[in-house]
């Protein structure tokens, strides 16, 4: 088998470099459109008050540009029961931030901004995230017996609807693994989840051996945030895909109220995280 791919190799490059010619593909391009990386995230026993928001511009794909930073927009943030109002100042370099948000669990929140005289707005609730109740590793319940992995248990809510993200990392990763999951068929039920890296020489990657080191996050997220992560996880396996679907345009949550044509990109979530290092023992 392998003999016949090697033939089938060298007659296409044959054939490649005979080919001289050289087609020119017009790449339809958009207007620029404002990008809102507004992730309020709450880790869990710290007080959350400092918090920052992204703000750039959307470029074509094969544009050079590297300064897409948004400057002089006007950030801020509403508790939509208590009326209290939370300014992001900008820190340049596309990034507003503040030092006194007041995050308050199943409180709903409103994100305004201001930029070149259109109004964006967004609203979300700030969701909590279970306690985790064991994190263990082991060689059995994973994908491969034979491989390590590290496994996070908690104790779902009975009798709510709950919806969990999951970011896996170990220390060096260029990309992390991520996982979004609801409690449909698990409602009030201990969950396990687990994170587990196979050997692959093609793409760089091993099994976890003992001393490396996994940095996973484990967020609540409300339904409306799981349904856009479930579309945007599914795009992000894809772009590994040469075979995958073409990524269709995924529209967050911000809403520009001045011109509707003009949306922004991004979402605007408010979460309780939990953050874990783990070593391998």
């Amino acid at each position: 088998m392998k003999q016949y791919l090697y033939i089938t190799i060298v007659f296409i490059a044959l054939i490649s470099v005979s080919c001289t010619d050289v087609v020119n593909v017009d790449v339809p391009e958009a207007a620029p459109r404002l990008v809102v990386e507004a992730s309020i995230d709450w880790e869990k026993e710290t007080q959350g008050n400092e918090q920052f928001i992204k703000l750039s511009m959307s470029t074509p794909f094969f544009d050079n540009l590297t300064n897409t930073a948004v400057s002089g927009a006007s950030v801020i943030i509403t508790n939509t029961t208590t009326n209290e109002v939370f300014e992001f100042s900008d820190q340049g370099e596309g990034i507003y931030s503040t030092s006194n948000f007041s995050p308050v669990l199943n409180q709903s929140y409103t994100l305004e901004i201001n930029y070149q005289g259109e109004t964006y707005i967004a609203e979300e609730t700030m969701t909590p995230v279970v306690d985790i109740d064991e994190i263990s590793q082991a060689r059995t319940g994973g994908f491969d017996d034979e491989a390590l992995e590290v496994s996070l248990f908690f104790n779902d809510p009975p009798n709510e609807e709950n919806f969990y993200f999951f970011r896996f990392e170990e220390e060096g990763d260029l990309l992390p693994e991520l996982l979004a999951i609801p409690d449909e068929f698990t409602d009030g039920n201990r969950m396990n989840v687990f994170f587990e890296k196979e050997s692959d020489d093609d793409i760089g990657t091993a099994e976890f051996e003992s001393g490396d080191v996994a940095f996973i996050k484990f967020y609540g997220v409300s339904k409306q945030y799981f349904n856009y992560l479930d579309i945007l996880i599914d795009q992000y396996e894809n772009a590994q895909n040469p075979f995958g679907t073409v990524p269709a345009r995924l529209k967050g949550n911000v809403v520009n109220s001045t011109n509707p044509d003009n949306y922004a990109f991004g979402y605007f979530r408010l979460v309780q995280v939990i953050n874990v290092t783990y070593v391998f023992q």
